[in-house]
């Protein structure tokens, strides 16, 4: 191994005739580099303009030599290079070269003590690096490379019928559990679709003088909760299909259902909200008023700390988990208000879809009680959802176009409109891995599309389903 140590310096040269001479005790290597023990930049090429600076005069020019084409070929090449790299008002920057420490003392404006104050003008845009130029670029306009928008399929990869699916704004009749398996309501009957494997399940019959309007599973678990025309909620054990209770309270049909952690909140068309706890005995705990038509809208952030509520009276209202009356309230729809989703990204973050005199989705910072945007989609809005993936949202829509549309938040630009139902999209779900929802409509099919990427590959085209299309009964 070559040692790094470097030989010791050799003794200072004695003023004697007798004194050995140098070379005795020092002999550089040929090979090895000789370094200056001193370093004099070269300020000649440095952008004195981005400072206030006034560069030093150019020299003056010397009389013709040899090779005086050439030179001026290159001193053009590099003043059309220099153009192109930092623009035409930089000013003069002198050829790279060792400045002349003889030459004449330079004359200089007064510098600026606060040399390094921050100037818009430093900041260039990308074709300002470019030794090309670029005819077609306009001052204001971005060049750089746009991002490909994702593709989201426009067709559905997989069709239901689902017979007697009622066409009803108010009701809430389709819902997606955490262990992939798709609740319906038609008419006096609740059916399960497992996801995985297809098989259709009859939960129950709620008989000919009571009809299912609404049904809602639990965050975790096999339960699920079904409203009634008659004003009852059940909490059916999925997994056994068997009734495990029977609620009471409320005076009218249960149109709205929501579930926290642990309990369970209904709206009814008497205006009330019930928040029931299905351990204790009694049917419900607390009773918020507030409302002054039917609740048609029921959804918990996703701390389980806030209720969100919509009604009939184009009202929205948020509610903590100890209020009896709402502490926030929205009053700027003009319709319906149904569509509620919570943002899983932002928190605080909620979005409120109006119905057909309104047609507008708005979002709102319930942290700071502000009212944040408003979209005005041209259509009744049925429902929203956001994707657990990426930052992005989904509404479907009533009168008159009856169609679904993927938006990109904050910007809310479309990523894509799909369509397909000829009724009015009422219902909607996602699925647990956040990549597919499942839309009802009046036309008695429910329709399942792919158009959130995976959380794994965000970029990617999502292919699920994509090999099982066709059309089936779920009943």
């Amino acid at each position: 191994m070559e040692s790094t140590d470097q030989s010791p310096p050799p003794p200072p040269p004695s003023s004697s005739s007798s004194a050995t001479p140098p070379s005795k005790y020092y002999h550089p290597s040929p090979s090895r580099p000789i370094y200056s023990d001193r370093f004099i930049p070269c300020r000649s090429s440095s952008n004195f303009a981005l400072f206030n600076i006034s560069p030093p005069p150019p020299p003056p020019p010397s009389s013709a030599t040899r090779g005086e084409d050439n030179s001026s070929s290159s001193a053009a090449y590099t003043a059309l290079l220099r153009t192109a790299l930092f623009g035409s008002d930089l000013g003069f920057v002198a050829p790279p070269g060792t400045p002349d420490k003889k030459s004449s003392p330079v004359t200089t404006s007064p510098v600026s003590r606060n040399i390094f104050r921050f100037k818009s003008e430093t900041r260039q845009s990308l074709h300002s690096l470019s030794p090309f130029v670029f005819d077609d670029y306009s001052p204001g306009v971005s060049q750089s490379p746009v991002k490909a928008p994702r593709k989201v399929s426009r067709s559905p990869y997989k069709v239901l019928d689902a017979p007697a699916l009622q066409d009803d704004f108010y009701l809430n009749l389709v819902d997606w559990s955490a262990h992939d398996v798709l609740a319906v309501g038609l008419g006096n009957c609740v059916y399960l679709w497992n996801a995985c494997s297809s098989k259709v399940t009859k939960l129950c019959d709620l008989g000919v003088d009571d009809s299912v309007c609404s049904v809602g599973w639990a965050q975790r678990g096999t339960s699920l909760a079904v409203g009634t025309s008659k004003g009852k909620v059940q909490i059916w054990d999925a997994s056994r299909c068997k009734r495990v209770r029977t609620m009471e309270g409320h005076r009218l049909r249960v149109g709205a259902l929501a579930w926290n952690s642990s309990m369970l909140s209904s709206g009814s068309r008497d205006k009330s909200i019930l928040q029931r706890d299905p351990r204790a005995q009694e049917d419900f705990v607390s009773k918020l008023s507030g409302h002054k038509s039917e609740v048609c809208g029921l959804k918990w952030s996703y701390d389980n700390r806030e209720l969100a509520s919509g009604g009939n009276d184009n009202r929205l209202f948020v509610w903590n988990q100890h209020s009896t009356q709402p502490v926030l309230k929205y009053c700027e729809h003009t319709a319906a208000v149904k569509a509620i989703a919570w943002s899983p990204h932002i928190h605080g973050l909620l979005a409120s879809g109006g119905g057909t005199a309104d047609r507008c989705i708005r979002f709102w910072n319930t942290t700071t009680n502000s009212h944040l945007s408003c979209m005005d989609t041209g259509s009744q809005v049925c429902n929203l959802v956001w994707s657990k993936n990426v930052n992005e949202l989904v509404s479907t829509h009533g009168y008159s176009q009856n169609q679904i549309i993927v938006w990109r938040y904050p910007t809310m630009s479309k990523i894509a409109t799909l369509t397909g139902h000829t009724y009015r999209v009422l219902y909607l779900a996602i699925s647990p891995d956040g990549q597919t929802i499942v839309t009802g409509a009046g036309d008695e099919t429910l329709r399942f599309w792919n158009v959130f990427p995976s959380p794994k590959s965000q970029n990617t085209e999502s292919e699920i389903g994509a090999s099982s299309f066709g059309r089936t009964h779920i009943r």
